[in-house]
């Protein structure tokens, strides 16, 4: 009993100290969502990264793992599609709201990711004055890649592939091909600005050459799970890609003009993406964030 409550602790500390823990959260209160996208694939929505899972008679894969504290609510969700046994869990990259439940599936579920999340759940992880401890040995990845693997469950060839430096150095989409199915991670954000991870390895202009190559490889049916928001279509991330280089050449061009920080921000990025700002990632934070990473690119 008092191991299963230290590694509560340790996982709970985990959570608390990524990236979306600076909010306080009332984790009873959440209820779990599930929408079917295609066939045996579908979205589980509740706090933090959206879930993606293939269900059939080899059991349960899921793509990404939420909050420890809603491991159980996820649970019930599952059994309610399938009662088959847990088997693959596939992080989209190491933040709290994608693998901060690795702890608890961990312990009966295998769990593939890129070689740099597992590197980053094993150690501490410091942005600015936050410090994010090591994740627990339940929490990391035993299968990793560098580029890309197949898992082939449940009829599905489960195609995971990375995206280098984009979101974070360890960002995966996971394709299901067989229902025209792909989950984008956090490399997108629908009608919202993005959460860059410059701390983690995350460039913005390796961002928009990430989905620039993303587009030509998905059908116009493709249905889109992504990090934040509802299912989506190509027509969707196509636009998602045009705010990318938009609001990244507006900066830019300020950038070279010499125009300050503050100045930036006063300006702003126009109409069109005024609303794109009141999401988790302000427009102020967009602009800061472009600017600091184009800064360190010039230096």
């Amino acid at each position: 009993m008092k191991l299963t409550i230290l590694r509560l602790v340790f996982a709970g500390l985990f959570v608390l100290g990524a990236v979306w823990a600076t909010q306080q959260q009332d984790f009873s209160t959440v209820e779990i969502k599930t929408t079917n996208v295609c066939g045996n694939i579908y979205m589980l929505e509740g706090q933090g990264g959206n879930i993606g899972v293939c269900v059939g008679d080899d059991g349960i894969l899921i793509v990404d793992s939420q909050f420890a504290p809603l491991a159980e609510k996820i649970r019930a969700a599952l059994k309610g599609l399938n009662n088959g046994n847990l088997k693959f869990l596939l992080n989209t990259h190491w933040h709290g709201d994608h693998t901060g439940g690795n702890p608890i599936f961990g312990k009966e579920m295998t769990i593939i990711a890129h070689t740099n999340v597992r590197n980053r759940l094993m150690a501490e992880q410091k942005r600015g004055d936050r410090v994010t401890p090591p994740a627990p040995k339940e929490a990391w990845p035993v299968i990793t890649l560098e580029t890309s693997l197949a898992v082939h469950f449940n009829g599905e060839e489960i195609r995971v592939m990375h995206l280098p430096h984009g979101h974070t150095d360890g960002d995966c989409v996971v394709f299901f091909t067989k229902a025209n199915v792909v989950h984008m991670g956090d490399d997108f954000f629908v009608n919202r600005f993005p959460f860059v991870d410059l701390a983690s390895g995350g460039d913005v202009e390796g961002l928009i050459k990430n989905i620039a190559q993303m587009i030509p490889q998905l059908s116009p049916e493709v249905k889109i799970i992504p990090g934040h928001g509802p299912i989506s279509t190509l027509e969707d991330l196509k636009n998602y890609h045009r705010m990318l280089v938009e609001t990244v050449a507006v900066v830019h061009k300020g950038v070279n003009a010499k125009r300050s920080l503050d100045e930036l921000k006063k300006a702003g990025l126009g109409e069109e993406w005024k609303s794109w700002g009141s999401g988790f990632i302000s427009t102020d934070r967009w602009i800061e964030t472009i600017y600091t990473n184009l800064s360190a690119s010039k230096k």
